[in-house]
């Protein structure tokens, strides 16, 4: 009988198949025995001076609220989600539907909002992009709107500007272009899909048809558009559907996570994890992703081997499985590599119809048009994979438009440029000298929520509203659009994309939502359109207003033609960029709970590093934490090297976004700065950079070795053909075990709470962990802390590694309190402070809490957090209004930990006494589980058979964490499946 290799830290021979898992390089070195003290020796010293984590105290944005005044509701009626508002009930919250943008596509949100002020951020259901779900970025950009470093009023020139004196400005400066065209005023704008932007920009063409609009955004799928207008003659955006694909191939694609309809993908790959109905994923990629961690085969290669790999599976389909048109775009590999394209490929002419080809935003275009003649090819277009016409206004916002501009700027054609995109000055290829050309023109309007480097060199600095403060509307991938309402009033004076472009047309007084509406008066016609207009505010979706996809038909001879135009890579050592899974292209580095959150790879807190493969590390000399110097086309950065599993062999990968010389408290000094070393010719990677150390190191802070539960038998995953043999094994860790205390029989009360998490759904991407952040008010501790094993996160994401170091699989486990039972923790605090309810909850009472920490040292699973410093400070009333009121903020010197969003059970309890019936089965939800893409997660009543959380807890793949123990934990694990090949094995 196959053995699951239970994953024993340290053991040398792994149970049963040798599966031994392991979370560090490390740790699989063996390089210790017996694991010295988790935490350094002066993990309990206070730090002295004036730290980073002090300043954030008097800065941070959980400290610096504008007040009372300017948190009240927007003047405009604005519609509660799902019920219509009846008026403000005190201390009860209430819900509405916005977007958020997302690279200019709408991502459906629902806001909580606690009397007139935003506190929590979700995922809308009824929004085709997010379907419920939300991701690290989404939950924490709430804290955005209450950064006290936002830009406040209006300057130009060093002059202050009254909003109404802006305006008038604005307005005469629009008139003195508007006698030559507008020949020398250019808008550098952020990629939108807004109908209210089309409108102005459509109305400011007519007024200046000499003035041109070019788009800018270091990250996006320009790639992809490019690579359409190959295979279809249209810069058409690729849009997947996994619902139905059984077989999925990944060039290089983090879909899961950063690319395209992450959230929308994700729910739909996380459906089909399941041993009924279980997807394969195969991925090829250089370093390893969410995605990547995902899938049942991973091919590690460099960036630049991955269009040879993708030819490869085209001349096996061409050669042995009937597509003899795909000859022409086929390159055969050899080695393993042949092995795995053989493989892969007769596994999609398998699922004819029934698969999926993505290729990546970092891979070229030829790579995407190869990737659309594939899907044309296995009769997969227009089922999994569809095309639709962009809902952007610019389909290209990369570099060659950028060029364009400086090239004007260096000319000295332009007298007046208008800046909303985020932050080009820096963000510009580093052989783009925006920085030095944006004083050129007379006049630089600069739109921002911060101030940045594009700020500082600004004539006239506006301060931007948050989108929580403004009315707006934006387009979803497919075309569905949604109405952008405003939670609150602005905290600050401040202008809206909206308002700036109105004012070129001398309505920069009408307000937002006065051009949105008018907008879509015009769209909709008059007919019953104050109705209409309620209920899109109230769904969040504009009903019917989705864009059909397009048939398109691949043109193989362009697509050839544009595969073999690509030179073949080189040995030289690759240098790759990529979009950081915490800060995107830089715009959240000041969000404090993005960068305490840790990487869902490399576990790396407030940094950024050169990652590369134990190899290459070992060939360089070079170790985690070593300063080492890369040199590419005549640049050089100074960043720290991390030895990454799994990592491609002769790849160097930087994340982009850190580095920034002028940022606030929060990003000050954190990361190395990845731009300074990109070009526009090679935006995602490119071959001979060299690698010096410098003999110098650099404190990493991962959180990968941090509370760890040694030498147990933690997260389990097997193949799927292996469950049925598995019983006996799983049985081992599930059902009664004998322990000393006299075990409390829950199952006669009315509710008995409880979760499980299925491993086989989890993508390890910690929407989780930020959720809980946010709903649960956990405070920020800094670099310095992490670094002493002090992070406070209630829910942390394991990530295992299983297989040798070059390349192994992984396995991602959340994990919070567990609520046992016979809670180890209970029976050591000598206060009493942490009890068990009646309906089973692990409780803690706060005001008891001496901080003896007996219970942290007793707790087997070490979830439980303990507040050596006064993370909070003192606040002042109104600043105490970022915190989400129902939940205690806690003092220094108390314990605290998971409580099943114990204050989500209490509402759904006044609700259901209110309504005079029983809170239903899966009534609550907990904030891990709302936030969670794939629903990996759930949360009810075990009493409830009918419920969610109960048939998880009958299913054949359930076990309880260190179930030997004895402690009979409220939440089960789900063993994680894998689909491999056989062909594979």
């Amino acid at each position: 009988m196959p053995s699951l290799g239970l994953p024993i830290y340290g053991q040398k021979q792994g149970a049963g198949l040798d599966a031994r898992r392991w979370r560090s390089v490390e740790e699989a070195a063996e390089a210790r025995e017996v694991p010295p003290g988790e935490f350094p020796d002066d993990a309990a010293a206070v730090p002295e001076g004036f730290t980073r984590r002090g300043f954030l105290q008097v800065l941070g944005a959980s400290v610096a609220l504008a007040g009372l005044e300017a948190c009240k509701p927007p003047r405009e009626n604005v519609v509660s989600y799902v019920r219509p508002p009846a008026g403000v009930t005190p201390s009860l919250p209430s819900a509405y539907a916005t977007v958020a943008s997302r690279g200019g596509y709408a991502v459906g949100v629902v806001v909580t909002s606690h009397e007139g002020r935003p506190t929590k951020i979700e995922g809308n259901r009824e929004h085709p992009s997010s379907r419920g779900g939300s991701d690290a970025m989404l939950q924490a950009s709430i804290l955005d709107l209450y950064d006290p470093r936002r830009l406040k009023g209006f300057t130009r020139a060093g002059r202050p500007l009254g909003f109404a004196t802006l305006l008038r400005e604005v307005s005469a400066l629009a008139r003195s272009h508007a006698q030559d065209g507008g020949a020398r005023l250019r808008f550098l704008v952020e990629p939108s899909s807004s109908p209210a932007v089309a409108d102005l920009r459509r109305r400011i063409l007519e007024r200046f048809p000499r003035a041109r609009f070019d788009a800018w955004a270091p990250v996006g799928a320009d790639a992809g558009r490019a690579g359409a207008a190959i295979a279809f003659g249209k810069p058409l955006d690729a849009a997947a559907s996994l619902a139905d694909a059984d077989v999925i191939l990944s060039l290089e694609s983090d879909f899961l996570a950063l690319e395209g309809d992450s959230l929308r993908l994700a729910r739909e790959f996380g459906a089909r994890r399941t041993a009924e109905r279980m997807n394969r994923l195969y991925v090829a990629e250089s370093a390893y992703t969410v995605t990547g961690g995902a899938a049942d085969h991973r091919f590690r290669m460099r960036s630049a081997d991955v269009l040879g790999f993708g030819r490869a599976v085209a001349a096996e389909l061409a050669a042995k499985h009937g597509l003899s048109q795909l000859a022409p775009l086929g390159a055969p590999a050899g080695g393993e590599r042949a092995k795995a394209a053989a493989a892969v490929a007769a596994d999609l002419a398998r699922a004819r119809g029934r698969s999926a080809v993505l290729a990546g935003d970092r891979q070229p275009a030829a790579v995407h048009a190869l990737a659309a003649a594939l899907n044309d090819a296995l009769g997969n277009a227009g089922k999994t994979v569809a095309y639709r016409p962009t809902a952007l206004l610019d389909p290209a916002a990369g570099p060659d438009r950028l060029r364009a501009l400086a090239g004007e700027l260096e000319a000295g054609k332009v007298d007046a440029l208008v800046v909303t995109a985020w932050n080009p000055a820096h963000t510009a290829p580093a052989d783009v000298p925006l920085r030095k050309l944006l004083p050129k023109a007379k006049d630089t309007i600069a739109l921002a929520l911060r101030e940045d480097d594009t700020v500082r060199l600004a004539t006239w600095k506006i301060a931007a509203t948050h989108p929580l403060e403004a009315w707006g509307d934006l387009r979803a991938a497919d075309g569905t659009a949604s109405i952008q309402q405003p939670l609150i009033a602005p905290l600050h004076e401040s202008m809206s994309e909206l308002e700036l472009l109105a004012a070129f047309l001398d309505e920069g007084d009408h307000g937002t939502w006065r051009i949105v509406r008018e907008g879509w008066r015009r769209r909709a016609g008059e007919a019953g359109f104050d109705g209409r207009w309620d209920g899109w505010l109230a769904a969040g979706v504009v009903a019917g207003s989705a864009v059909p996809p397009e048939p398109a038909q691949a043109d193989l001879a362009r697509v050839a033609e544009a595969v073999r135009a690509v030179a073949a890579p080189g040995a030289a050592l690759e240098l790759g960029f990529a979009a950081d899974y915490k800060v995107l292209d830089g715009r959240f580095l000041e969000n404090a709970w993005l960068q305490e959150y840790p990487h869902p790879i490399t576990k790396l807190t407030w940094d950024n590093a050169a990652q590369l493969s134990a190899a290459t590390a070992k060939q360089l000399g070079v170790e985690s934490g070593d300063l080492v110097e890369l040199s590419w086309r005549g640049r050089t950065l100074t960043a720290p090297a991390l030895v990454v599993p799994g990592h491609a062999d002769g790849s160097v990968l930087l994340t982009l976004g850190y580095g920034q010389a002028l940022s606030g408290p929060v990003g000050k000094g954190v990361g190395h700065d990845a731009y300074a070393l990109r070009t526009s010719d090679a935006p995602w990677f490119g071959g001979g950079v060299e690698v010096r150390k410098t003999g110098k190191r650099h404190p990493l802070a991962t959180t990968q070795e941090h509370f760890s539960m040694q030498g147990r038998a933690i997260a389990l995953a097997l193949d799927a053909p292996e469950l049925a043999h598995a019983k006996h094994e799983l049985d081992e860790h599930r059902g009664p075990q004998a322990t000393i205390h006299e075990p409390v029989d829950y199952s006669k009360n009315e509710y008995r709470w409880g979760m499980a998490i299925d491993l086989s759904r989890c993508i390890g991407c910690g929407a989780c962990t930020v959720a809980c952040q946010a709903e649960n008010n956990i405070p920020v501790v800094g670099k310095e802390q992490v670094l002493r094993s002090r992070e406070m996160h209630w829910l942390r994401v394991d990530r295992y590694f299983e297989g040798p170091v070059e390349d192994p699989a992984s396995v991602s486990q959340p994990l919070a309190c567990v609520h046992c039972e016979a809670a180890p923790c209970e029976y050591v605090c000598p206060v009493n402070a942490t009890v068990h309810s009646e309906e089973g909850l692990n409780e803690m009472v706060y005001n008891r809490c001496v901080g003896t920490r007996y219970c942290s040292n007793n707790c087997p699973y070490k979830v439980r957090r303990f507040n050596w410093l006064d993370w909070h400070g003192t606040l002042e009333p109104t600043e105490k209004m970022v915190h989400n009121p129902d939940v205690t903020v806690r003092a220094r010197g108390v314990m605290e930990k998971c409580t099943y969003c114990t204050q989500r059970i209490e509402h759904a309890r006044i609700d259901a006494r209110s309504s005079g019936r029983k809170i239903g089965g899966d009534e609550v939800v907990s904030a891990c589980q709302q936030a969670c893409p794939t629903e990996a997660i759930v949360f009810g009543n075990l009493n409830d058979p009918g419920s969610a959380v109960s048939k998880r807890h009958a299913d054949a793949r359930r076990y309880d964490l260190l179930h030997e123990l004895g402690t009979r934990p409220r939440t089960a694990y789900l063993v994680k499946l894998r689909n491999p090949n056989p062909d594979l094995a």
